[in-house]
């Protein structure tokens, strides 16, 4: 699609985006609102996502589905059962830890890396006490890259004045922020970061004479990296952000008048060798930004082993013919053999993902969605609403969560294949974001992960087929007409 063409597209949905509220709240019922959302299905057309074959060329057909995809797209299904041949069946998790170890290796276009140690994070205020620890204890460098970049607080200290007291102490502060995501973040506070020598690289200014490698309006970098002494990193969901999400309108700051609501999320701290391919993402983005030469710090230092777990950092963006995640991912629930876990803040999904987790569930994996039952993207809900007949005919379980606004991205495969990351489970982060997933191989991670997810289940409440069919057509409608918009959800 040519920049024209994307350009358009950006003005029309500005323009929609301010109405859709609106929209939504009339359910609907008119003419007119039919008639734009039938305009804007023609208009997206050109961003629905394709489909691959080994090649990475789009499928003209229906045939058969290949079960494993590989770094330049999905394996033949010949290709897919020469890979499992070679393995030995065993029994338990150790065959089936093997079994997704030699898969996320056929597909790895990036190393599976071993010797980390993680830690599970669960919200805002754990990962704030995380984030601030790292910086505190850094020696030599602090890297930060997030979406929503605010001035947050942890045990009574702000992300600025720590910033600027390691910055001053001779620590290197090197900080990438998303324009659009951080515009609501006041100026005073990155013009403090500047005065005490912090380096900043605004992402893809909303500004397009401020652009410095080209202007892309609906390209966002969605990541949430942090980095310290090359050797520690946190990734995940969480954005540094006063309410760990964005408001309404995708950026920072609460919406006015309501009151701060709980956000559950999730981050995943590794430490060891892993944390080399995190600092290289940035360092990518970075360059690609032209931002200013960063001070010269030990960026790369030589990591021992910290512990037993495997991980791969896949960093996906739009440049990819690919996306790594996606393929990663669609590879990852192919092969499931005994269950599949899902906590997905906004549940897009494309017609690959429904069809794979369809397939599963009718091959007798136990498969399980945690969604939200509210959010501050109403139409994202609508879409998943719009998904949910046919997942729970075919015998997927899905549970939806109250009283708290659901922001977490999380899989978990077999209790042995877990990912936790940015990328959330919908279209635009697979086309239009910058993103970045770490995925875990070890029963460990697994099973904390599970855990975590089954204390939710028990205070979600379970959609039943029966009841969930007699839903009023008008939210049938609205569920309908939802689905033009997906790709940019």
């Amino acid at each position: 699609m040519g920049f024209q063409s994307r350009a358009y597209i950006d003005a029309a949905m500005s323009h929609h985006r301010r109405k859709r509220r609106h929209l939504l709240a009339s359910g609907l019922r008119s003419i007119g609102v039919i008639a734009i959302y039938a305009s804007l299905g023609v208009l997206m057309a050109c961003t629905s996502v394709p489909d691959f074959d080994q090649s990475g060329v789009r499928l003209s057909g229906t045939g058969s589905k290949p079960r494993i995809i590989g770094a330049y797209g999905p394996l033949t299904a010949r290709q897919s059962k020469a890979l499992l041949e070679r393995l030995s069946p065993e029994p338990g998790d150790s065959g089936v830890l093997k079994r997704h170890l030699a898969i996320e290796q056929a597909v790895a276009d990036g190393p599976l890396i071993g010797g980390n140690r993680t830690r599970i994070l669960v919200d805002g205020p754990d990962s704030f006490h995380a984030i601030f620890a790292a910086i505190r204890d850094a020696k030599d460098h602090v890297n930060l890259e997030y979406f929503i970049l605010e001035d947050v607080q942890s045990d009574g200290l702000s992300l600025g004045d720590l910033l600027a007291a390691k910055q001053r102490a001779g620590v290197a502060v090197n900080v990438i922020y998303d324009s659009y995501g951080s515009s609501s973040t006041p100026a005073s506070f990155f013009d403090r970061l500047k005065q005490a020598g912090v380096n900043l690289v605004e992402f893809n200014p909303i500004n397009p004479l401020d652009a410095k490698s080209g202007y892309s309006f609906n390209d966002r970098d969605h990541r949430k990296i942090l980095v310290a002494d090359g050797a520690t990193a946190i990734v995940g969901g969480v954005n540094l952000s006063t309410t760990y999400q964005s408001n309404p309108l995708g950026k920072s700051g609460a919406p006015e008048g309501k009151s701060p609501e709980h956000w559950r999320d999730t981050d995943l701290q590794i430490d060891g060798p892993a944390v080399a391919s995190l600092q290289t993402l940035f360092f990518e983005h970075w360059t690609k930004q032209k931002g200013s030469p960063p001070v010269s710090a030990n960026y790369f230092p030589a990591v021992p082993p910290k512990g037993a777990d495997v991980v791969r950092i896949l960093g996906s963006t739009p440049d990819n013919a690919i996306p790594r995640y996606y393929v990663t991912l669609l590879s990852a629930i192919r092969n499931a053999e005994k269950s599949i876990r899902v906590s997905a803040a906004y549940f897009v999904p494309t017609h690959q993902e429904m069809e794979d987790l369809i397939d599963a569930a009718r091959r007798g994996v136990d498969v399980r969605l945690l969604l939200p039952d509210r959010s501050d993207s109403e139409q994202a809900i609508a879409v998943a609403h719009s998904r949910y007949s046919d997942l729970l005919e075919a015998g997927v379980k899905i549970y939806e969560t109250h009283d708290l606004v659901l922001h977490s991205k999380i899989v978990v495969i077999d209790g042995v294949w877990s990912v936790i990351g940015s990328s959330n489970f919908d279209q635009r982060s697979v086309l239009f974001n910058d993103e970045v997933d770490a995925i875990v191989l070890g029963s460990g991670t697994a099973q904390a992960l599970e855990k975590m997810f089954a204390d939710d289940l028990a205070d979600a409440h379970r959609i039943d087929i029966t009841t969930w069919e007699k839903r009023p057509f008008w939210q049938r409608v609205r569920e309908f007409f939802s689905r033009t918009w997906q790709s940019l959800l």
